[in-house]
């Protein structure tokens, strides 16, 4: 009789007998699973992550497409322009499309420049320089401002994403000892769907925020360095200005 239970016991599948000790069938742990099982409070804070994640690659992916371009215009065009050629002929052939950065501080000076071409008088010569600094400064902190938008974003996701799953993770966590009040069971069979649904939002916050902060850190630096370099054309391409403008007073 004991080898025939013994023989019995040995038939059952592993799996059942995992269940039988577990109080149940066993919950769905893929990711889809994780998903539908959990509440729908859960399921918001899943989704919310989710689509932030998406849009930071979309901003990441553009951004850094986005600095290689205008890196490689900035350098076509400082080629160009200390090539010896004519700036008059440049400024000919930019101004009606200016389409980088550097190629815009450049028309925006030479504009100014052109407005006031052939004053003899020294105040206004005076004043002209200036006008021509300000009009660059201007133009460098629109530019930027063009080349930065959407980096607050990423910070705001670096920053609440794991929060926001923290949230997520508590709340998980309050349905297990719920789900334990209610069934008066502490088996993994029921705490364990809870708690992996709790843990599933906790990752997603972290997959959420951590190419969000690195890449707000590089991207950062990336124009923090373009922007410095903006300016030093500024100030270099103002002192030629400053220069010819000496020389038309003599």
């Amino acid at each position: 009789m004991a080898a025939e239970q013994s023989m019995a016991i040995d038939a059952v599948p592993s799996g059942a007998v995992d269940a039988a000790s577990l109080g149940g069938s066993l919950p769905d742990f893929t990711l889809w699973g994780l998903f539908t099982q959990a509440d729908i409070v859960v399921q918001i804070v899943m989704i919310l992550l989710l689509l932030a994640s998406v849009w930071c690659w979309a901003i990441i992916v553009d951004k850094i497409r986005l600095i290689r371009r205008v890196t490689a215009q900035a350098d076509s065009f400082d080629n160009e322009f200390w090539s010896g050629h004519s700036l008059e002929d440049l400024y000919e052939r930019l101004r009606r499309n200016p389409d980088h950065p550097m190629a815009a501080l450049f028309v925006a000076a030479m504009r100014e420049w052109a407005r006031s071409a052939g004053t003899k008088n020294g105040s206004f010569a005076t004043g002209l320089e200036d006008r021509i600094y300000r009009v660059m400064r201007v133009t460098v902190s629109r530019e930027m401002d063009r080349l930065e938008s959407y980096l607050s974003f990423l910070a705001t996701v670096g920053s609440t994403a794991p929060f926001i799953g923290l949230f997520g993770t508590v709340w998980g966590i309050m349905n297990s000892f719920q789900s334990i009040a209610l069934s008066h069971n502490t088996s993994l069979a029921v705490v364990a769907p809870g708690i992996a649904e709790a843990l599933f939002a906790t990752a997603m916050g972290l997959v959420a925020a951590i190419p969000a902060v690195v890449a707000y850190n590089k991207l950062s630096n990336d124009l923090g360095r373009y922007a410095n370099r903006l300016e030093s054309f500024a100030d270099e391409f103002g002192t030629i200005l400053s220069r010819q403008l000496e020389e038309g007073q003599s």
